[in-house]
């Protein structure tokens, strides 16, 4: 007879943490949000708490760290079906995005909690560790997309996934100060527009 499992086990209290932190960090900013309020919000003790994460910061690194893993499985999972780079980009923009981390859901979190990293001196190598892992993935998709239509890429694999990254947050940013004029779409919507004109370039 199998044992009924009544505990959490360390995935799923991570898991509500994320939730709960995702929560209060946007009710209250990273900087106001108290351990304390983190815990109560995913109906943990301050001690269940400390016994996954030593501080805040360690927290919202996981929670960047869980951010880029899930990002780059979700496009990996993607390329491996859409072959053509402007399949991929179709299904990038149509895809169910209530099943994203909260990072994924949430610009303004995403965006604030780097802020929140980036003012942490000692972290930066580890935001930058991510930044990188970031980049890699537009890279691979970019090889893999040119690679598949039977050509090389029209630029350096890795400087487009500088280009490409920088895009998509200036367009997250520009979407927290100006909504009315940048839709939720943008960034995709540039990205097959400069896919298209590339395209057409190189074919003529």
């Amino acid at each position: 007879m199998s044992r009924v499992r009544t505990r959490p086990t360390r995935d799923d209290t991570c898991e509500k943490l994320f939730e709960a932190a995702a929560q209060v960090f946007e009710e209250q900013g990273t900087g106001g949000a108290s351990i304390e309020a983190i815990a109560a919000a995913a109906g943990f003790t301050r001690g269940a708490f400390y016994s996954n994460f030593k501080s805040k910061e360690e927290l919202i690194i996981a929670m960047l760290e869980d951010h880029v893993e899930q990002s780059v499985k979700r496009c990996l999972d993607l390329l491996a079906k859409h072959k053509n780079l402007a399949d991929f980009l179709e299904a990038l923009r149509t895809m169910d995005r209530s099943q994203q981390d909260p990072l994924g859901r949430s610009p303004l979190l995403h965006m604030e909690m780097i802020l929140f990293v980036a003012r942490a001196e000692k972290r930066r190598p580890e935001l930058a560790k991510r930044l990188r892992a970031r980049r890699k993935l537009i890279s691979d998709i970019v090889t893999a997309t040119a690679k598949n239509g039977g050509r090389d890429a029209a630029l350096n694999p890795e400087w487009t996934g500088a280009i490409v990254l920088a895009l998509e947050d200036g367009f997250r940013l520009h979407r927290l100060i100006d909504p009315e004029t940048t839709p939720a779409d943008s960034f995709l919507r540039a990205i097959t527009d400069l896919q298209r004109a590339i395209a057409g370039s190189s074919s003529q």
